[in-house]
């Protein structure tokens, strides 16, 4: 910005700076108007930007009253889940049934004989796992179908370590460790998971040999010696229960395809049997419609402080006024002050005694919503999800379809936040030019008064030279 450092126009006296100073001021008070409306539109900015966010939740809020999950919850109870717990999905019929757990689902675990020296290779060749079933006596394997046996190169120099690397990075299903003791090093197998058919088969073929688990590659010597010896510390079994005295087994502790609807899991061999119980659960659709309430509340909330009008101070809150936003709450409150036909009982939701308060809130009479509930829940359900179309669309259909139009992509806070933006671009635009303008207004007072200054100063030299001259004049005549 140009500066003005004289003091004073021809030395006279006048505080050209402090003059200059305040008309430049005058000049920017347009400016300062333009920073006020800036900070006034990105507060709207802000504001419908937490409209929107409530809007969301409040659509996130109806669409559970408009999905059949949220309607058809249930509840599970058992009467000892320390030994069997349970679950069960949304719609499953109400029953009960007692079970009585035998055995948990177990996996294979083997071990090698003990191989010595500690550290030292073990011998070249391939070892084969493979993934299966153990039956009959004589035991016999059977592979599981679809599992192809997994072939593991071992070198000459890898030890015994080095093999159980290789095993758990091989995605056989079987995971290895290395148990050392005073009797030398052991290879520890276990299968991923439990259950009969997930038991596995360990086989070796020797460096130069063509049969792999051929009795040439059962001896106690080189890579053999994992297969020599070894125990099978504990076989694959499936869970066994009883289900209304009805053998049942798993392969794992879960039982998810039992029961239909039901998953129980074993936690402990029962003494006795427990007992399982699937209930409707009215709880979650109590506390799905308390979230509705709440979520539209918050935004009717928020809209009435926005719009509010102090008649104390006189003054307005940031949307006092504004159109848009009274036209976004009305249609809000049309939604939820809607009327359906889709069900027979219930058509408005004062029916159940969902309400609307002075200033807009709603809120719930928990004795006459419990009534409804319990005595049509179905025709509760109905009201607020009938999908029938027209006038029988349920109340929750078309909150969800209000708010859906309001959050799209050419919606209601698109618009407004389309239009609020190019009024920050235009504001910008306004106060570049403004400071254009005050800039060169500056630079032309200053070099007006620059000049005059200049032009000042000579005539006040001229007058001194005059003076003086007058005065020598005056002494010469005298």
């Amino acid at each position: 910005m140009a500066t003005f450092s004289s003091v004073g126009v021809g030395t006279g006296g006048l505080d050209s700076a402090a003059l200059i100073k305040k008309m430049v001021d005058l000049e920017r008070e347009p400016l300062a108007k333009l920073e006020t409306q800036k900070a006034i539109v990105t507060t709207k900015i802000s504001a419908f930007g937490q409209m929107k966010s409530l809007v969301s939740a409040l659509s996130d809020a109806a669409s559970k009253l408009t999905s059949v999950t949220g309607w058809n919850a249930v509840s599970t109870n058992s009467s000892d889940s320390k030994y069997v717990s349970a679950t069960a999905v949304g719609g499953t019929l109400p029953t009960t049934f007692s079970v009585a757990v035998q055995s948990l689902a177990k996996a294979q675990s083997t071990a090698s004989a003990a191989l010595m020296p500690l550290g030292a290779a073990v011998g070249a060749g391939t070892v084969r796992l493979e993934v299966g079933r153990w039956s009959g006596t004589p035991e016999s394997f059977t592979p599981g179908a679809g599992k192809a046996p997994v072939d593991i190169e071992v070198s000459a120099s890898d030890k015994l370590s080095d093999i159980a690397s290789k095993i758990n990075g091989s995605g056989a299903g079987v995971t290895a460790s290395i148990l050392s003791d005073a009797s030398g090093e052991r290879l520890l197998l276990r299968s991923k998971v439990t259950g009969e058919e997930a038991g596995f088969r360990l086989s070796v073929m020797e460096g130069g040999d063509t049969d792999i688990g051929s009795a040439a590659n059962t001896d106690a010597s080189g890579l053999s010696r994992l297969v020599n010896g070894s125990t099978v510390t504990q076989s694959a079994a499936d869970a066994k229960a009883t289900v209304n005295g009805i053998a049942v087994s798993s392969g794992t502790n879960s039982f998810a395809n039992t029961v239909s609807g039901v998953t129980f899991t074993a936690v402990q061999v029962t003494a006795s049997p427990v007992e399982i119980s699937v209930a409707k659960d009215t709880s979650a659709v109590s506390s799905n419609i308390d979230a509705f309430v709440s979520a539209y509340n918050a935004i009717n909330q928020l809209i009435n402080e926005a719009t509010k009008f102090d008649t104390t101070t006189g003054k307005g809150a940031l949307l006092q006024g504004d159109s848009t936003t009274i036209a976004l709450q009305s249609a809000l409150r049309s939604a939820v002050q809607s009327v359906t036909t889709g069900s027979s009982v219930f058509q408005r939701l004062a029916d159940v005694g969902i309400t609307q308060q002075r200033g807009g809130d709603l809120a719930v009479d928990k004795t006459k919503l419990a009534k409804a509930m319990n005595d049509n829940m179905e025709e509760l359900k109905n009201m607020f999800r009938s999908t029938e179309g027209g006038s029988a669309e349920g109340i929750a259909v078309k909150i969800k379809a209000t708010t859906t139009s309001l959050l799209s992509g050419d919606g209601f806070f698109k618009s407004k936040d389309n239009s609020l933006q190019l009024a920050l671009k235009r504001n910008e635009a306004d106060r570049v030019r403004g400071e254009a303008r005050v800039d060169a207004f500056e630079k032309r007072l200053n070099a007006r008064y620059s000049a005059l200054d200049t032009q000042m100063s000579k005539l006040t030299a001229l007058n001194a030279y005059v003076a003086q001259q007058v005065t020598t004049w005056n002494k010469s005549s005298g």
